[in-house]
């Protein structure tokens, strides 16, 4: 079985329908109790192909407890500490403490690889705007998160060195279905559904979606979300190919490198975004302000995706139009993310 640790998260939930669909089982690990997320069918849980189990990967004994209980073939370790749920040395510390434990099961259980979960902001400060997995990177961050990814990636690598096999995954601006409503870093979320709760009213005045986008909040300091500007743009995946992305990089048999980025290989400017909702929900095109953001840099980034095509086959099956067209359709058929 493939151990998905955060398995009922966002990013988890997508990786292990994505693992059931090539025919795996799957051990769902999560620090909190709950059932199953709702990619997974009840049929698939009933018949043992996915199983929850309470874990918290910062303490040995309760991982090695999940791998007596079943066999561990491999590993894909998203769990992490909550964003801005702690200080930041404490969530570096809850993070690296984190790998260190899964690693050492791993080692313990002979699984067959662990893919480790980065992010594409390690790349900041690098000039290229193509970032290619092989660019040296500085060695300062601007935020915590790519911080601690850099740390999980030199552990990745002297443990890869010792004879695990393990790969670390750049993973890019990934939105869709169970994610956060509004995210600080891109904003095709929160565009998305204002237009979903546009399409759902019932022929009464409503909203505009950029009205209603500048009022959704996740619970942070402040519901107020910055402007959105048409220029703005970034790489982004859809989460059902994130997903089917990290499940080949854990299940093809021989990959010739320990650092693989996941994103849409293209940097996509919110007004693309709002086109596409355009279509997907007529009247629902988000007023986006003219020009990029105050800031925004000259040239956009885009994540280098040719080592996960050439070796694992990985074509992403989601356009923009269609991401747009399911993602809206998942939430009004009623699921909140």
């Amino acid at each position: 079985m493939i151990l998905v640790t955060g398995g009922r998260g966002f990013i988890g939930a997508h990786t292990v329908r994505a693992l059931l669909d090539l025919g795996e089982r799957c051990v769902l690990g999560q620090r909190a109790a709950g059932p199953p997320p709702a990619l997974v069918s009840e049929r698939e849980v009933r018949d043992g192909r996915a199983v929850v189990e309470r874990m918290d990967c910062t303490d040995l004994g309760s991982v090695l407890a999940v791998g007596r209980r079943h066999r561990v073939t491999g590993i894909v370790h998203l769990a992490a500490a909550g964003m801005g749920a702690s200080a930041p040395l404490d969530e570096l510390s809850a993070n690296a403490a984190g790998l260190f434990t899964v690693l050492r099961a791993a080692r313990e259980w002979g699984a067959g690889r662990v893919v480790v979960a980065s992010t594409i902001g390690v790349y900041a400060g690098v000039a290229d705007p193509a970032l290619r997995e092989d660019a040296p990177l500085p060695v300062a961050s601007p935020h915590p998160i790519p911080a601690g990814k850099k740390i999980a990636e030199v552990t990745a690598d002297v443990a890869a060195s010792s004879g695990l096999d393990v790969v670390a995954a750049r993973i890019g601006a990934i939105w869709g279905p169970l994610g956060r409503p509004s995210s600080p870093f891109f904003a095709a979320p929160r565009l998305v559904h204002a237009a979903a709760r546009h399409a759902a009213a019932d022929g009464g005045a409503s909203t505009s979606p950029a009205g209603e986008a500048r009022a959704t909040g996740e619970g942070g300091a402040s519901d107020e979300a910055p402007p959105c500007y048409a220029g703005d743009a970034v790489d982004m995946c859809y989460a059902r190919d994130c997903g089917r992305a990290l499940a080949l990089l854990q299940t093809t048999a021989t990959l010739r490198h320990r650092t693989y980025n996941v994103g849409g290989g293209r940097a996509v400017a919110n007004q693309e975004v709002a086109a596409a909702i355009g279509r997907a929900v007529p009247g629902a095109a988000p007023a986006l302000l003219p020009g990029r953001s105050p800031g925004a840099p000259a040239v956009d980034a885009r994540l280098d995706i040719s080592r996960l095509r050439e070796d694992t086959g990985y074509a992403a099956e989601y356009d923009l139009d269609r991401a747009v067209a399911d993602y809206v359709g998942w939430l009004r058929a009623g699921n909140p993310r």
